[in-house]
């Protein structure tokens, strides 16, 4: 019987730092990103969704949808991110629900898959998954890695973060909380994952 388990956290808390560990222990991943550029691709109601409520301003020249541009718009304004998550969301849950289908009929096999979330709390989509695991930073490191990351402004960082849910909001939905500090080491983030992969595998039917 395979587990399935939403991995999810704040801007820069580490999830892709988490996911590479995972790779690496052979964990297959599902990326919620992934399926959201699937999701906005052009010719899906999605996409014409987006076009129709955002102007063509966030469309680029290859004919995508221009993701920075977009986030500039919802970023600014509350009622715009609203608008983005009613279309976008129950697209890419949907998405979701298909890739844990698909594993559940042909990899029965496979004892754990893990999908990668970062809005898996705030769209409620935890409900899908077995276990939920979050990542957590402190607000000054999420900063930091933003500013480096993304070459934002500090204003702009903490704009970003002020726009997301709440570690504590997180938690409460928890089954694991991994924290990811400026000082923790990938050799301690390492331990901690699989420390969760071997509980998962005891107490689960295989």
């Amino acid at each position: 019987m395979t587990v399935f388990v939403g991995l999810t956290g704040g801007i820069c808390s580490g999830k892709s730092t988490i996911s590479k560990i995972l790779k690496d222990c052979g964990i297959p991943i599902v990326d919620a990103d992934q399926l959201g550029h699937k999701a906005y691709a052009p010719g899906t109601s999605c996409f014409q969704k987006l076009v129709d409520n955002f102007g063509s301003s966030i469309v680029a020249e290859d004919g995508s949808i221009n993701r920075r541009a977009l986030g500039a718009i919802v970023f600014s304004e509350k009622s715009k991110m609203q608008e983005l998550n009613a279309i976008v969301w129950p697209e890419i849950r949907q998405l979701i629900i298909e890739e844990i289908d698909t594993f559940r009929k042909e990899t029965s096999s496979v004892p754990i898959v893990v999908v990668e979330a970062a809005i898996m709390i705030e769209a409620k989509w935890y409900d899908l998954f077995d276990q939920v695991w979050v990542v957590v930073t402190d607000e000054s490191t999420a900063i930091q890695r933003l500013i480096s990351r993304n070459s934002l402004t500090e204003e702009q960082a903490r704009q970003r973060l002020a726009a997301q849910t709440s570690n504590d909001d997180r938690i409460q939905h928890a089954n694991s909380v991994i924290s990811n500090d400026s000082a923790t080491t990938v050799e301690a983030l390492t331990t901690t994952v699989n420390e969760l992969l071997l509980s998962i595998s005891a107490s689960s039917p295989l």
